[in-house]
């Protein structure tokens, strides 16, 4: 396990801009925030964001990055990440292990790979060279998926961990993606947990969904379900104390219901772990 450990945080959402300036929340220890959203010159955000980091430390968490595809590195937005991580002194940046488009157009979805030799050294050169060019830790998060691919050659948690061995960077473990995919999968996510090397995961996320019944969502527009707590009870024991946030994207409630869900992951470490410093 990195030793890096930030304590318990929340995604910086602009409905909450003013309040967290006003009143600072204390359960909060930090915020992560969507690159995208602050990769501008100057504004009203830019504002908030610089004067809310004055008193919480900030990661950054991207969705544009499409590291999975065959496109060239888009380094004008490479350009950019890097310096606002500059800006804000972020300890780490974060994207998602997997592809955004092709042919220079953005679906705007986080589109599955196939789990394939060959994508592993394509994505892990890429992977590489973010890393490189950002001077600061590069982490790799897992993806809800909803079908397979016949060329798929190995599980979902054997892809993720050849990957990040060979780019040699850490994970962004999304605990409820992994409850996700298992339900639609039909796998069990403590095979998935029991395979990672505890060494590589760095941050924790917790989310909501929506259950179809048939199959489930990764929407982030809902409160985390239990079972998505008691796969985090699960991935505690096996990683230890992790950097945990609460990730809402839409429905986006007030401030006070996801500090409610905050306190709740703080209490469930507090349970699970003999101490929550790093060891």
């Amino acid at each position: 396990m990195d030793a890096t450990f930030l304590g318990f945080g929340l995604g910086l959402r602009g409905e909450h801009f003013q309040e967290v300036l006003e009143d600072p929340p204390e359960i909060v220890d930090w915020f992560e925030i969507i690159s995208e959203n602050f990769m501008v010159e100057g504004g009203k955000p830019k504002y908030f964001l610089h004067a809310i980091r004055e008193r919480y430390p900030m990661v950054m968490h991207g969705v544009s990055l499409s590291i999975g595809s065959v496109d060239p590195l888009d380094m004008s937005y490479l350009k950019k990440l890097k310096k606002l991580a500059d800006e804000i002194d972020a300890p780490w940046v974060s994207d998602h292990l997997c592809f955004t488009g092709a042919d220079s157009t953005n679906t705007h979805d986080l589109l599955p790979l196939p789990y394939d030799p060959s994508v592993i050294q394509h994505v892990g050169k890429r992977i590489k060279e973010v890393q490189d060019y950002l001077e600061r830790p590069f982490l790799l998060e897992n993806v809800s998926s909803y079908l397979d691919y016949k060329a798929s050659m190995m599980t979902e948690w054997e892809f993720l961990s050849e990957v990040v061995e060979y780019a040699d960077c850490q994970l962004l473990l999304d605990i409820n993606n992994i409850f996700v995919s298992a339900r639609n999968q039909s796998f069990d996510p403590k095979e998935y947990l029991d395979y990672i090397d505890p060494k590589r995961v760095k941050q924790f996320h917790l989310a909501g969904h929506t259950d179809n019944g048939t199959h489930i969502i990764d929407t982030h527009d809902h409160p985390v379900v239990e079972g998505v707590w008691s796969l985090y009870r699960q991935a505690l024991r096996r990683f230890g104390p992790i950097s945990t946030m609460i990730e809402r994207d839409d429905n986006i409630p007030e401030l006070k219901e996801l500090l409610r869900e905050l306190s709740i992951a703080k209490n469930i470490a507090e349970e699970e772990l003999d101490t929550l410093e790093p060891a």
